[in-house]
């Protein structure tokens, strides 16, 4: 604990004698530094590979892409001031704005630093498909008409960018949210080759100042971003980011209950009880040092079926809708997950993502009666003759599997539940090994095809994520309808209709963004992807 409190002070002393701080609101010499720790600690920064959170979170923060999303979800301009979409609705052309720099490197030369212009961005999404990059992100440009200027994007002048795509696709500008499609500096990524992972340079809020693998990692406010607040302040308010890297989960919660990380994301076990009430609530010893935030989180939570017959253990229709009227959602959701979660008596779509004058479609609820009458209708009644079905979920879901375990023997289904981890489980997923699975769906753009392309034909696993192998052709010609056609989106029900007719999945429940921030904190916004974005988040002064 020592070494941690040592190790703030260090930081605050070695960014002190690094930065004349400009500070927007006040002339004082204080240091608002925002504290964080990462206990799976960082692989790199570079956008071109934040497949996950733990990358997303810092790079987001060191980057920009052409647009980016508000705290309701919604598109808006980032670098692109403007855009817009041809009749054909496959060509896009944004015009950029002329004030966005990219943080200072000597690989600019003699002035440091440089303007962003379109060919920046031709380059950073070519660099993205290129197969000698290996990122992960490059299927975010599969649908971009590659004939078209280079590789599908075009500069027409420094603040002008084209991009084609080979058909029409509604959720393509979302998706130009995610970090993957940061811009990125030629001079420098070709400079430092595999290590701009470790020495990134952007146009974000912060910019990169040091990094110790096994320690921390310091960002320094960008005192030339070109983005302000509604009242013309410019972003961002801190001076600094500090990112640990305590891999011992109680390590880190002790330190944000000292005070030394401003804020934590979700709940560990083991301090379950002491932050929260039986209800869900912040426990109101609590309430003078940290405040909690909760918000729809776009991850579902689901059992996922084989659908292929030719499977030795594949379940049956009416049993599988026996299982999903069989146990209780709501109960399931007090009693392990503190109410801190959604039910999901529909499918996998959350409910946000439903177009406005839209609902669900009759989903399950927990009707034990009608279970048993489905077995019954199959054959099995009172579950006699049906053999044992085994479910594989991992550690973390072994009480809502021994959960469900339990209510379906109250209707004659006995389930086996084994537990896997890591590369060998989701490969069994992947590959249709498994025929009960436990799995989940993080959206990685805000719009419901997001979900609905988990049960596409074309998706089918092992090719795409479509674990069930699922597969319809009515649902194909709705699916690609919504995809394509932004007035198609009243179609989004029927769709999700045809799934829970088929019963490929049992849906769980939606998960819901949980946060434990210090009361110092202030400004800092939370989202339905769940992510951090540091540029408004006010800081107490704190006394050098």
């Amino acid at each position: 604990m020592n070494n941690s409190l040592n190790s703030k002070h260090i930081v605050l002393l070695l960014i002190g004698s690094l930065i004349v701080f400009s500070c927007s609101n006040s002339k004082n010499d204080h240091h608002r530094i925002f504290t964080y720790n990462e206990s799976k600690g960082i692989p790199t920064l570079d956008p071109a590979f934040a497949r996950n959170q733990t990358i997303i979170w810092p790079a987001s923060n060191l980057f920009n892409g052409l647009v980016q999303t508000d705290t309701l979800l919604n598109v808006i301009p980032c670098i692109a001031k403007n855009w817009n979409l041809d009749a054909d609705k496959k060509t896009y052309t944004f015009t950029l704005s002329n004030n966005v720099y990219f943080h200072a490197h000597s690989a600019f030369g003699d002035k440091k630093t440089r303007a962003v212009v379109a060919q920046d961005f031709v380059y950073s999404f070519n660099r993205l498909t290129n197969p000698t990059t290996g990122s992960p992100g490059a299927w975010v440009f599969n649908i971009v008409d590659t004939l078209f200027g280079d590789g599908g994007f075009k500069a027409l002048n420094d603040s002008s960018l084209q991009i084609r795509l080979n058909k029409p696709f509604v959720p393509f500008l979302g998706m130009l949210t995610m970090t993957y499609c940061s811009v990125v500096p030629q001079e420098v990524v070709e400079l430092l080759g595999h290590k701009f992972g470790q020495n990134p340079i952007g146009t974000g809020p912060f910019k990169f100042h040091m990094w110790d693998l096994n320690d921390r990692l310091i960002f320094l406010k960008n005192p030339h971003y070109f983005e302000s607040d509604s009242m013309g302040n410019p972003l961002p308010y801190l001076d600094a980011v500090h990112i640990s890297f305590i891999a011992d989960k109680q390590s880190e919660f002790m330190e944000f209950m000292l005070g030394n990380i401003d804020f934590i994301s979700g709940i560990h076990a083991t301090n379950k009880d002491e932050l929260l009430t039986r209800a869900g609530k912040l426990r109101e010893r609590h309430h003078k040092t940290f405040y909690m935030q909760t918000a729809p989180y776009l991850n579902s939570e689901y059992l996922g079926f084989i659908m292929n017959e030719n499977h030795p253990d594949y379940v049956e229709l009416k049993v599988r809708q026996a299982l999903n009227y069989a146990f209780s959602r709501e109960r399931m959701i007090a009693y392990l997950r503190n109410n801190l979660a959604v039910p999901a008596t529909a499918t996998l779509t959350p409910p946000m993502l439903y177009p406005k004058g839209t609902k669900h479609p009759q989903g399950f609820t927990f009707d034990q009666s009608k279970a048993r009458e489905l077995l019954k209708e199959a054959g099995y009644e009172g579950g006699k003759g049906l053999k044992p079905i085994t479910l594989t979920t991992t550690p973390d879901y072994l009480d809502i599997g021994e959960y469900i375990q339990h209510e379906a023997l109250q209707i004659g289904i006995q389930i086996e539940i084994e537990t896997a981890t890591g590369a060998a489980f989701r490969q069994k997923v992947a590959n249709g090994e498994l025929a009960f699975f436990r799995a989940s769906w993080i959206a990685d753009y805000p719009h419901a095809e997001n979900y609905l392309l988990l049960f596409s034909t074309e998706n089918k696993s092992p090719a795409g994520p479509n674990y069930t192998q699922f597969s319809n052709p009515k649902f194909d010609a709705l699916y690609y309808k919504i995809a394509q056609d932004d007035d198609a989106k009243m179609l989004i029900p029927m769709a999700d209709s045809i799934v829970i007719s088929e019963t490929p999945v049992i849906p769980l429940f939606y998960d819901v963004v949980v946060r434990f921030v210090n009361n110092k904190i202030t400004n800092f916004d939370v989202n339905a992807l769940n992510n951090i974005n540091l540029k408004h988040v006010r800081k107490s002064a704190i006394q050098d």
